[in-house]
């Protein structure tokens, strides 16, 4: 057995490149980051990185028949999906483990179909595409490959180019905002109220837009790099219109909210989910807009502001509940930590950051206080874990999310220089040593 660790952290070593030496972190940041959580705390924390990052490189590296390099995966029974990748591979940045943004990047990329089609599973092709962060996972990898682009050139250019007009095809009344196939293909399993059952292809979605929005302006970067001016425009024009219809259909000036469309009936979805909340981390909400978001409804303790926010349904949801009823996975109000994530950077963009250090204090302490180990979702009134256990994939997050407060880091974010922090300033050794 220990000869085999060996063997997966010797891959790791190889394969992952840094972008040069990073620059030493703001000691006032690391300073708080410390003091906030303690020094208990700080040990119980080595501890759960030690055992998570034993998991990732004995659970969560994978060799798949036809693939030459290993693949990632948060799963036990070694399925490789599409935004987990992302998320994934964030917490992976902070060791300087860069080979993953590649290797399952270019895995998927192999099975497009003509028409742009990428499956978001790899080995149960289904019909429901990849969620819109591949060229969030490129730009990941790249910056911290030394900003070398060309890559990029041979092919997966023209493949992600592909891969966006496919998904602005599911847009059958052309208002510029593509449908869901379902809450399934959202990746929110059982937000079928919302998002509609399997098939139906009838959801706007917010948090569909928000992604698209993030896609385009990461490929008018890409193309930026790569010389390509008139796309670059192009890329961004896109973008910009996109944040437009977000803003002129799904807002509910009433409501102080942005919700979901029907594309069908035409009529607003009116329920209260997590993903209204997603345009703040896209920068698409008007500050204006921003601040009811965030003082009516995220800070709202009768919504979404629990105990471990953020609650993925707002507690007045008709169909609102915690923990599982029959092995689900549970979208319906209980805690997850990329949306907690992604709405904690929103809070940060918009200047909200005590509000931001409140939600990355509180869901640390529930993955790390109110559990013995990761975990796959959580309970946002009691902070139990539910789903997976041990789980080594996108929760990971919830142990970095103080120290981007304190740090006021981004690793999201098209211009921030990605920074090994754990492995570097913590002394935390990651899955690759």
């Amino acid at each position: 057995m220990e000869r085999q660790l060996g063997i997966l952290l010797a891959v790791l070593i190889c394969c992952s490149v840094h972008a040069g030496e990073a620059a030493e972190p703001p000691a006032a940041g690391l300073e708080a980051f410390k003091k906030e959580i303690g020094a208990e705390s700080l040990q119980k924390l080595h501890d759960r990185l030690a055992a998570l990052n034993q998991d990732i490189a004995t659970k969560g590296i994978l060799h798949v028949e036809g693939r030459a390099e290993p693949l990632l995966t948060g799963y036990a029974y070694g399925e490789f999906y599409d935004w987990d990748l992302y998320f994934e591979n964030l917490y992976l940045s902070y060791y300087g483990v860069t080979n993953f943004c590649f290797s399952n990047f270019k895995a998927f990329m192999a099975i497009q179909k003509p028409d742009g089609f990428i499956p978001r599973m790899l080995k149960r092709q289904n019909q429901q595409m990849f969620k819109p962060f591949l060229a969030q996972i490129a730009i990941l990898g790249s910056k911290q490959n030394g900003n070398d682009y060309e890559w990029l050139r041979a092919g997966y250019y023209d493949q992600l180019r592909k891969y966006l007009d496919r998904w602005f095809a599911y847009d059958s009344d052309k208002n510029g905002l593509p449908v869901w196939d379902s809450a399934d293909a959202s990746g929110m399993d059982n937000q079928v109220r919302r998002a509609g059952p399997i098939g139906s292809y009838i959801c706007e979605g917010t948090d569909l837009a928000c992604y698209l929005h993030r896609e385009l302006e990461c490929m008018a970067f890409i193309a930026g790099k790569l010389g390509r001016p008139d796309d670059q425009k192009e890329f961004q024009a896109r973008a910009d219109a996109l944040a437009r219809a977000v803003n002129t259909i799904l807002w509910n000036e009433q409501d102080g909210f942005y919700y979901d469309r029907n594309e069908k009936t035409g009529e607003q979805i009116r329920v209260k989910s997590v993903v209204g909340f997603l345009p703040l981390w896209a920068g698409i909400a008007t500050p204006e807009r921003a601040k009811r978001l965030i003082q009516e409804h995220l800070t709202n303790t009768n919504e979404f502001w629990l105990k471990y926010p953020v609650a993925t349904y707002a507690a007045t949801e008709p169909d609102y509940y915690q923990g599982r009823r029959h092995g689900e996975c549970n979208w319906q109000g209980t805690s997850w930590i990329p949306t907690d994530y992604m709405v904690m950077h929103g809070l940060l963009r918009y200047g909200f950051k005590d509000a931001a250090r409140e939600l990355a204090s509180r869901t640390f302490k529930m993955a790390l206080d109110e559990n013995p180990t990761t975990r796959e979702f959580y309970d946002a009134d009691t902070g139990k874990g539910n789903g997976m256990n041990p789980f080594w994939g996108w929760s990971s997050l919830a142990y970095v999310m103080p120290l981007e407060v304190e740090l006021g880091y981004d690793p999201t974010e098209i211009q921030t220089k990605i920074q090994p922090w754990l492995a570097r300033n913590l002394e935390v050794k990651g899955p690759q040593q």
